[in-house]
């Protein structure tokens, strides 16, 4: 029969024990206490660590009534984040099975609540758990750990979708997903869905196949200085062109990235102004929350113009070395920028819209920056 498990942290939260193995109505969770070990905080995450401390108990559940297959779920969805199966001793005298991380692994640093994570985490790692657990028979556990990072950010893209404002006047019909599977899935993902749907005409549709490029939602941001009247674009190769056989591989665009999973969109544009260019951007007005291609891509923009003092040698590269990004930043005048967008070169569809408008507030963003001519 083996020895009992002792799950901590956010295994022992129901709905995310349900999530990695699947039906748990025939499992029974006891509390219990480990013998040896405390529970932490990861520094930098939003998940609990475990350490050997003398004289130190972590408090967690026993979990009885696990299958093979149960187990085999477990073990996939531990190792993914470098932990493994390795046995203790409960308070009591009892061995039991814990999952613990590989050696210096994690960065441990204070208390971990289970409560602030359910109400602050709980929803965006139910999803990326679900996700996770795609992935069993067709993904290492290693490989799975290592696009995390994007499963976690198209996570919090689900949790933003259900916060959109836009929809309204349009129909909210009947849509009945027969079919959901996933033939790509690296840094980014590919979905494949059969699927029928309500028609204008009350009708539901013939069964029609579906793909969508799974991408998580990105801030976008204009940095634009009043007093000099001009913007700061930034420039770095893309695949798109690339791909499309394009003879410009390198774009000007506005400053952008991903959201980070928790993290506001006006945050995600700050931080990519200073990570791209060095910038400080002052106050920010929302341009528009829009999909960038609704027929083929989840992806989701928040796309911002945003004050910023912009000088001659505001100018240079970067980017983050960890991402391999290569970005080279230029300013242009507002006449510029107008004219590189009427004259339809540039091909970045949120720099144009940013430019135009910016074309249509600009007067009264100069008026609010003291400029009166």
């Amino acid at each position: 029969m083996g020895r009992p498990l002792f799950v901590f942290g956010t295994l022992i939260y129901p709905p995310l024990l349900e999530a990695v193995v699947g039906d748990a109505a025939h499992l029974k969770l006891t509390p219990a206490r480990l013998a040896g070990y405390r529970v932490s905080g990861v520094a930098g995450g939003n998940f609990p660590g475990i350490e050997s401390h003398p004289d130190s108990f972590a408090d967690g559940m026993t979990i009885g009534g696990l299958t093979a297959a149960d187990k085999a779920r477990l073990d996939f969805y531990e190792k993914a984040f470098d932990y493994a199966r390795e046995g203790a001793v409960l308070d009591d005298g009892r061995e039991v099975d814990v999952y613990l991380p590989a050696r210096d692994r994690w960065t441990l640093r204070g208390p971990w609540s289970l409560d602030d994570w359910i109400r602050d985490e709980s929803e965006i790692s139910l999803r990326a758990a679900r996700e996770v657990m795609e992935y069993v028979g067709r993904k290492t556990p290693g490989e799975t750990g290592r696009m995390f990072p994007m499963i976690r950010a198209r996570a919090w893209s689900s949790v933003n979708a259900g916060k959109s404002r836009h929809g309204a006047g349009t129909l909210h019909g009947t849509v009945t997903v027969t079919q959901h599977q996933r033939p790509y899935a690296s840094y980014f993902a590919v979905d494949e869905y059969m699927l029928r749907h309500e028609r204008f005409d009350g009708t539901m549709s013939q069964e029609v196949l579906r793909a969508v490029f799974r991408a998580p939602d990105a801030a976008l941001v204009l940095p634009y200085d009043p007093v000099r009247d001009r913007v700061l674009v930034v420039e770095q190769i893309r695949m798109g062109p690339l791909a499309r056989g394009d003879r410009s591989l390198w774009q000007f665009e506005p400053v952008a990235g991903r959201l980070d999973p928790g993290e506001a969109p006006q945050d995600a544009a700050r931080r990519e102004a200073h990570e791209e260019a060095g910038l400080e951007i002052g106050e920010m007005w929302p341009i528009a929350e829009t999909y960038c291609s609704p027929g083929n891509s989840s992806e989701f923009y928040y796309i911002y113009l945003g004050f910023a003092d912009l000088p001659d040698r505001a100018t240079g590269t970067g980017g983050l070395e960890a991402e391999h990004e290569d970005i080279r930043s230029h300013l242009l005048s507002f006449d510029a920028l107008m004219t590189l967008c009427d004259a339809q070169r540039a091909a970045n569809a949120p720099l144009v819209m940013a430019a135009y408008w910016l074309a249509r507030h600009r007067d009264r963003l100069r008026r609010k920056a003291g400029i009166t001519a």
